[in-house]
């Protein structure tokens, strides 16, 4: 029987299985769908489906430079001890070497590494290893100099936090040390112009409604509120920031100094914005006494 891409295509998404396992566990069994499915979970490649849904808030971040460019990407897993697993951490390798030539997740998902795509690759591993997994996101960053931190390594080049650093002038010292600078202190944006205008905007209303508080009249108010917002800015910009290096200066007056600028900056850090399940293993274990 002639296997079609539309049959593939179903019992991938029936099944979670790689397009490779799928369409042989369709020849295998001439079509039959129903004897497929049984064929993948006997092979243990049917396990993915399964495991979509859990939450994956663990995992790695990974970086790759080239010349001037740089790139970082989140995969994720749903526990720190599979991050920690040679297996894991070789595949994370392997999609940040690949992401340098992905202009985003989409294309990075589609990308061949090893005889297969990403996407399959992730799926072969969920049904090997056994957790949920994912490539949650990427960025790329592009400058004269490119320089890569990695906090709380596990390997190298990934780690929790993983940071890139595009500058004009300087040196890969200094550039490192900024990118620490970011990995501790997690600066909003470059400068103020980089600033997410609702984000100011939200500051500025909540000053507002604080400063109105007090009593105090309206002309009182306006400059208290310039003045907080003045802060907020240089509190949340890295250039305006206080650097870690060097606290009497601003990392923008350490840039200066040492004959280098900034032009942009990425960090990612692992799990971030996702809401984590608090697992209570004692009521599960009571329960499963209990049967």
């Amino acid at each position: 029987m002639a296997i079609t891409a539309a049959m593939v295509k179903e019992l991938r998404e029936a099944t979670g299985a790689g397009m490779m396992d799928a369409k042989k566990a369709l020849t295998e069994t001439d079509g039959d769908f129903e004897a497929a499915v049984d064929w993948l979970r006997t092979k243990g490649l049917a396990k993915a489906a399964k495991k979509s849904g859990r939450t994956a808030a663990e995992g790695l971040v990974a970086v790759a430079v080239t010349g001037g460019t740089g790139v970082a990407v989140e995969v994720n897993s749903e526990t720190d001890f599979v991050a920690k697993n040679a297996e894991f951490q070789g595949m994370v390798a392997g999609i940040a070497k690949a992401a340098l030539g992905a202009s985003d997740v989409e294309a990075l998902l589609a990308a061949d590494m090893g005889g297969k795509s990403i996407a399959d690759t992730l799926t072969d591993k969920i049904a090997t290893i056994g957790e949920n997994m994912g490539v949650r996101r990427m960025a790329r960053i592009e400058g004269e100099t490119v320089v890569s931190y990695i906090h709380n390594a596990a390997a190298e080049g990934m780690g929790k936090i993983g940071v890139l650093v595009a500058m004009t002038g300087g040196d890969e010292a200094f550039a490192k040390q900024v990118a620490m600078h970011v990995a501790a202190v997690n600066p909003a944006a470059l400068d103020e112009g980089d600033v997410d205008p609702a984000l100011v905007e939200k500051e500025r209303q909540i000053q507002i409604d604080i400063a109105r508080e007090s009593g105090k009249p309206e002309a009182v108010i306006e400059k208290m509120i310039e003045g907080r917002m003045k802060k907020f800015l240089a509190d949340i910009t890295l250039v305006n920031q206080a650097f870690v290096i060097n606290p009497d200066l601003t990392v923008g007056a350490a840039a200066k100094e040492a004959g280098a600028t900034i032009t942009g900056f990425v960090r990612l850090e692992v799990g971030e914005g996702i809401e984590k399940k608090e697992e209570n293993f004692a009521e599960e274990v009571a329960k499963a006494v209990k049967g």
